[in-house]
């Protein structure tokens, strides 16, 4: 392994935790090889980012989308693996590009992981609370 490379993660837990460091750096290359080139990604489809998005470039789609709406970073407070599942619990909080209005709304991720890559991420969200930021002036 070369020097300062960190190890390759090998539990579900490891994998999703990995995944949450790479979006923090904004590291595309790391999120796709943690990701399944099959993933499938779903989000309420009453939000500008919502819907289902399937591979890689659905993936895509999916943060572009996302970027483009909001700016914003997940805080952590709860995550645990069962099974093949990783739950996680936190807040995403941050400003809607369009408006400057800040948000700070609670949100709970879930993970499917399989063969050492995510297969499958499911997004929820206050989706009352976000509607109400993005519509704010």
């Amino acid at each position: 392994m070369p020097q300062g490379a960190e190890p390759a993660p090998t539990t579900a837990l490891e994998v999703v935790v990995a995944i949450y460091d790479a979006f923090a750096r904004k590291d595309l290359e790391v999120v796709l090889a943690l990701t399944s080139p099959d993933i499938v990604v779903t989000q309420d489809p009453a939000l500008p980012w919502g819907g289902r998005f399937e591979g890689h470039d659905g993936l895509g789609r999916f943060v572009m989308a996302l970027l483009g709406s909001i700016d914003s970073a997940v805080t952590i407070e709860a995550i645990f693996q069962a099974g093949d599942h990783v739950v996680q619990y936190g807040r995403t909080a941050g400003t809607v590009r369009s408006s400057g209005v800040r948000f700070d709304i609670p949100e709970c991720h879930l993970w499917r992981v399989e063969g050492g890559v995510a297969v499958e991420a499911q997004y929820f969200i206050d989706s009352t609370a976000m509607l109400e930021a993005l519509h704010r002036t």
